[in-house]
């Protein structure tokens, strides 16, 4: 049974198609990638997906329930968690503080007890803070788990903001640009980290990214975007053979 869910999907900006016509699903135990050139609509998936636009058309159905019309704090809260092309943290908290706020869909109590540390309070942040520690052992950032984020390299803070995505416990994972502006050493460990978490948190992920060798060694199925439409969708292996792709990323023919 599909994860996720998305049937012919179209989204329009003051008559501008950003998304025309696009299905697929994911499965339960997928990594997934969606790619394109500049423009062809993948950031606007993810959009929609996490429920800051409202497609005009279609379906997207995330665990057997529809997403479209739902606020992006209730699709968060139910299990879909994402990263951000550029980096979305609080610069001047530290990274336990950071990944600590990931958790905040998951706290159920009151100002008061919250202020005085009792009861539900005192538990849930107990529980909380073992499980951020699970993530910075997982993610090996214990050696920077006291620093402000602003004094980390920028590779450090990408895989900070990865922790708080997991922070989440989501059910579905979705990484945009996980490894943009980074060196070859940084994108190696990103790219251990998205399979470990596909493999052994047992998580699955829609990826984005502009790095096709990334792309094409880490994915078990690829989408290919061109101006809001699909284009291919298969294999690795499949997509780069396809003529439609290699026209839509090299202006010629196959």
């Amino acid at each position: 049974m599909a994860v996720l869910t998305v049937e012919d999907v179209g989204l329009s900006f003051a008559g501008v198609r950003a998304i025309d016509g696009v299905s697929f699903e994911v499965g339960p135990t997928e990594l997934f990638a969606v790619i394109g050139p500049n423009g062809a609509g993948k950031t606007s998936i993810f959009n929609v997906l996490s429920g800051v636009y409202r497609p005009q058309r279609g379906k997207v159905v995330f665990l057997e329930t529809e997403l479209l019309g739902r606020r992006p704090d209730e699709i968060a809260a139910m299990g879909l968690a994402r990263t951000f092309q550029n980096v979305e943290l609080f610069h001047n908290l530290t990274v336990l503080d950071n990944l600590m706020l990931g958790r905040h869909c998951h706290f159920g109590y009151g100002t008061l007890s919250a202020i005085a540390w009792f009861g539900r309070a005192r538990r849930q942040e107990l529980e909380a803070r073992a499980r951020i520690e699970d993530i910075i052992d997982f993610l090996e950032l214990a050696a920077w788990r006291r620093h402000p984020v602003r004094l980390l390299p920028y590779g450090i803070q990408k895989r900070v903001e990865l922790g708080r995505a997991l922070a989440m416990e989501p059910r579905l994972l979705l990484l945009d640009e996980p490894v943009a502006g980074m060196n070859l050493e940084e994108t190696e460990d990103m790219a251990r980290f998205v399979l470990d978490i596909r493999d052994e948190l047992g998580i699955p992920i829609v990826l984005v990214d502009h790095d096709m060798g990334l792309v094409m060694d880490l994915a078990d199925r690829v989408l290919v975007l061109d101006f809001g439409r699909q284009v291919a969708l298969g294999t690795p292996a499949e997509v780069q053979r396809d003529p439609k792709v290699i026209e839509a990323y090299l202006g010629g023919t196959a």
